[in-house]
């Protein structure tokens, strides 16, 4: 992936549902301010001058806990901070990742980066999202997201965890370690180096593993050093959350990992 491209001059306002006091004057004063922290919302399509393009898959949009907004557009993901002030949110100039994608895409992002500008009204019915330009010109759909769910899902390890500390994985070993908790009651998948197989039972927020099958394969030092530290980890009684597209899995003494979703 090459390095992020800054977009000069690109000032997000979205208006979303209110919900929490606010005061002052200007755009957004005396309306309550919006509770987006938190919030997670997939991108459905775009209507530019009433020709509606379909989002590609993968195309989301997040906002955080610590204010930012961050997301792809199913090519590029952006990123920038967002300031919330009554019914209206004010974002940064983003930075975008400069990937080649196919025209297709390029030109749904380029459609979803210049609805993204201005001021927006949003009207929200049940779980769906819809922004407007203040022109009529450029309306964005989205639906809120839900949790992932643990069963069925492809996680990829990100990170390592030991007790209240959070550690990067050995390096070259990023990508490799890939598990599926079956709707079947397996676990499959990589732990970094050999392809695994164990009956996996999850029930409320605990995970018991019986007995390991795997390949006998010798890879790089990188992955047998996360292979053996996830070995480790795996080790009955497991608890585990998903926040989102995040996965926390540890043992009773604290060792385990993180995984993302895809």
């Amino acid at each position: 992936m090459k390095k992020p491209r800054a977009l000069a001059g690109t000032a997000l306002t979205l208006l979303l549902p209110a919900l929490a006091a606010c005061g002052g004057s200007g755009p957004g004063a005396g309306t309550p301010d919006v509770p987006v922290a938190g919030t997670h919302w997939t991108i459905g399509a775009v209507t530019v001058d009433g020709v509606r393009s379909a989002a590609p898959s993968g195309a989301l949009m997040d906002f955080t806990k610590d204010g930012r907004v961050q997301g792809t557009s199913g090519c590029n993901g952006f990123d920038a901070a967002v300031a919330v002030r009554g019914d209206a949110l004010t974002v940064s100039d983003p930075t975008v990742t400069a990937m080649g994608c196919p025209d297709d895409r390029m030109r749904f992002e380029d459609a979803l980066l210049r609805s993204l500008k201005g001021e927006i009204t949003a009207k929200l019915k049940g779980g769906a999202l819809s922004l407007t330009s203040a022109d009529g010109r450029y309306r964005v759909e989205l639906t809120a997201e839900p949790a992932t769910p643990l069963l069925g899902t492809a996680w990829t390890v990100d990170a390592l965890i030991s007790g209240d500390t959070s550690t990067s994985l050995p390096a070259g070993s990023e990508g490799k370690a890939r598990l599926v908790f079956g709707k079947d009651g397996r676990l499959t998948g990589s732990l970094g180096c050999n392809r695994v197989s164990a009956p996996a039972k999850a029930g409320g927020s605990t995970i018991t593993l019986g007995a390991f099958e795997t390949t006998r394969m010798i890879c790089t030092p990188a992955q047998m050093d996360l292979e053996t530290k996830l070995y480790d980890a795996l080790d009955n009684p497991l608890t585990y959350r998903i926040e989102h597209r995040t996965l926390t899995v540890t043992d009773a003494d604290g060792q385990g990992f993180t995984a993302k979703a895809g």
